[in-house]
């Protein structure tokens, strides 16, 4: 490896904090203001000293250059009606942004519904969230400036294309939805304050509340329909159901975990007082349809793989509940309706399968009877299968890791899946490989991982390999394709995806054995299947690198901190790499259940055990790359900041250790396709440097 580059000097302060009589110095805290002069100029030397080490990697420029090539293809979204329309998603291959077309019958010609790359030049102002009227007249849709969670809502006209005046704003967190007839959107929000959303990058948000908003109307009209200023944590979000005429409310106390519901009646362009449906957070709890007045329930109330009960609206309470379909050997992920059916999205060892379920009626009581299962086209992951009860088919997208995802078409009345949208890549898919491994973590616990190449696997311990892992808030790593990969693997490169205790790909006791006092057990098991790999030969310490994104970025910034050696590359994306302070900024307060706070004693000495930030000793490290944005409001960028020059100042060897800082982005959403080709290019070339790959 050439000399390392020399990172710009960072000022150390005197900050300690004295937590539970510990105290605990926090020599950078003055780089948590992402705007103060100091931290703006800090950002710029620290970009200039890794932009002039990558400019100085040949491959660099071919990477990009192969990475345009292979992402332009023509892409589709699954379709789904609205009325007689039928809508979809499309990218003509490098757009920024995928374009939402719509056809108002299926004989008529495709027209633009919306086309967010004239939002903005340079595609940084991106959709937030869509949504469509029941009856197709009516887009809701959310903008986002520069990457921010934050958006401002917008309403159009579909009969006339009119623009609508209405701008709802301090929206974050939020799926918008229509009522039945279309004179309102339910959305959520939080109170106004301060400067503006764009004064709030860190700034703790608190007060989400549930609003009605009428078409045609100004905002200071709107109606606050549910709020909980007792319990100012809760985040919640509304569903309608259309033909029940019914609203369903969905409020979590913490990301990823338990939650519970209101509803309330809908009256035309009125939503009656809200009630409990269950109020309990003990448990997860999804709305899939209402049949009768009977609601299908998922959830994992006593049965920890989730399972489908019919709850009478009326007599909500748990001891009315009827079981419809019990717990299964697999977890399952998500149940749908479309037509008389109810599809039932499963997860074994990781990868998807689809049970269907006719719906029946009797006495006002709904059942539902095995209707056989989707024919998918292998191991992988397809996801969709949305619809109302008069539609007879839906769509589902399907991919694989060798698989570039698929539209196809389900026909309920011959049971019968057929290709709707198949891509014409401009790369070979044919010598693309995978397997599935079981890996023994410390605790004896069989831990799944897939492992992808091109080629030939030779087990000689030369093949550079980047394994990467999440292991958090019940989020399943699930087999998907991803093209900015090819040119990895096109170099002879590996890529492993590892399914951690943390995540939910079996259900609510593998999530549960991966938080809060458990958290080490998520490291444990990716450390597990990194020793693996070099103990079967796959690949060796030299040449094997190390990647995740925000709580995955928690899991690499903790695993280079314990096991170094192991290592001859990290990047840590957009993490959580504070863990004594994450829960004071932004929706951090969120992940409390999942993690624990430093406010409680017990929790305090767990996180300070991993807290990355705080584990950075004087030794030699691998190459890192610490990757974030710098006005990320999820995951604030000075967890990245204050990690990036605490490894700087500890490093003790000659590999470097840089910080690639992207402007007008945040934590990953809305992000337009050249941004995500540059930093994809910027992290190969880093593997390529840093791993001593050939190109």
């Amino acid at each position: 490896m050439h000399a390392p580059p020399r990172p710009p000097v960072t000022r150390r302060g005197d900050d300690v904090d004295e937590i539970h009589g510990v105290s605990v110095s926090d020599p950078y805290r003055w780089l948590e203001d992402p705007d103060a002069p100091e931290t703006r100029a800090w950002v710029k030397a620290q970009q200039a000293v890794t932009d002039a080490w990558l400019a100085e990697i040949p491959a660099r420029d071919r990477i990009a250059a192969r990475l345009r090539e292979v992402f332009d293809f023509e892409r589709f979204g699954a379709p789904f009606r609205r009325g007689e329309q039928i809508f979809w998603l499309h990218n003509t291959g490098l757009q920024p942004h995928s374009v939402l077309f719509r056809k108002r019958d299926p004989q008529a010609e495709p027209e633009v519904v919306l086309d967010p790359n004239t939002l903005s030049d340079d595609g940084t102002v991106g959709l937030s969230s869509l949504a469509i009227s029941r009856d197709g007249r009516w887009l809701a849709y959310g903008v986002s400036d520069g990457g921010s969670d934050w958006s401002t809502l917008r309403i159009r006209d579909l009969e006339t294309g009119e623009e609508l005046p209405d701008l709802v704003q301090w929206v974050k967190f939020c799926a918008p939805t229509f009522l039945p007839d279309g004179s309102a959107l339910l959305y959520s929000r939080f109170p106004a304050s301060g400067d503006g959303p764009k004064g709030t990058h860190t700034a703790a948000n608190k007060d989400h509340q549930l609003w009605l908003h009428r078409l045609g109307t100004d905002q200071a009209d709107d109606v606050m329909l549910f709020a909980r200023p007792d319990h100012p944590d809760w985040v919640m979000s509304a569903e309608v159901h259309s033909d029940a005429n019914l609203v369903t409310i969905h409020v979590s106390a913490a990301a990823g975990d338990d939650n519970a519901l209101w509803m309330a009646d809908i009256t035309g362009s009125e939503v009656g007082p809200v009630r409990p449906l269950v109020p309990r957070f003990d448990a997860v709890h999804w709305p899939v349809t209402v049949v009768g007045r009977e609601l299908v329930l998922q959830t994992d109330w006593e049965a920890p793989r989730h399972r489908l009960v019919a709850v009478d609206l009326d007599r909500p309470e748990r001891e009315h509940w009827r079981e419809l379909v019990p717990e299964g050997e697999d977890a399952l992920v998500e149940a749908s309706r479309t037509g008389d059916r109810v599809f039932l999205r499963t997860l074994h060892h990781a990868h998807t399968r689809v049970a269907t379920f006719r719906i029946a009626e009797a006495g006002g009581r709904v059942a539902l009877q095995p209707a056989g299962d989707v024919a998918l086209p292998g191991v992988g992951t397809a996801a969709g299968f949305h619809g109302r009860p008069e539609h007879r088919d839906t769509y589902f997208v399907f991919s694989s890791f060798v698989q570039p995802s698929t539209v196809y078409r389900f026909d309920l009345d011959t049971d019968t899946v057929s290709v709707h949208f198949a891509p014409e890549v401009p790369f070979d898919v044919d010598d693309l490989h995978v397997e599935q491994i079981f890996v023994d973590s410390p605790d004896g616990t069989a831990v799944p991982a897939f492992v992808c190449w091109k080629g030939e696997l030779v087990r000689d311990g030369s093949r550079p390999c980047l394994l990467y892992g999440y292991g958090g808030f019940a989020q399943s790593l699930v087999p998907q394709f991803r093209t900015s990969l090819v040119p990895w693997l096109e170099l002879g490169g590996l890529y492993v995806s590892a399914n951690l205790r943390g995540g939910g790909e079996y259900g609510r006791a593998w999530h549960q054995a991966g938080k809060r006092g458990d958290k080490q057990r998520v490291f444990d098991d990716f450390l597990a299947v990194a020793e693996h790999l070099v103990a079967q030969r796959i690949t060796s310490p030299r040449k094997l690198a190390v990647h995740g994104h925000s709580n995955g970025g928690l899991l690499v910034g903790a695993v280079l901190v314990q096991r170094p050696e192991l290592f001859g590359a990290a990047i840590p994306a957009v993490g959580v790499l504070d863990m004594l302070r994450y829960h004071t900024w932004t929706i951090g307060h969120a992940w409390a259940d999942e993690y624990g706070t430093a406010d409680d004693p017990e929790a305090f000495g767990v996180l300070l055990e991993y807290s990355p930030l705080h584990n950075v000793r004087e030794r030699a490290y691998p190459a890192t790359l610490v990757v974030t944005a710098d006005h990320d409001d999820r995951v604030v960028p000075a967890h990245s900041f204050k990690f990036g020059a605490a490894l700087q100042h500890a490093q003790q060897g000659d590999a470097p250790v840089l910080l690639r800082i992207e402007e007008r982005a945040g934590h990953g959403a809305s992000k337009p396709l050249s941004k995500i080709i540059d930093e994809d290019a910027d992290i190969f070339a880093f593997l390529v440097r840093a791993l001593d790959v050939t190109p």
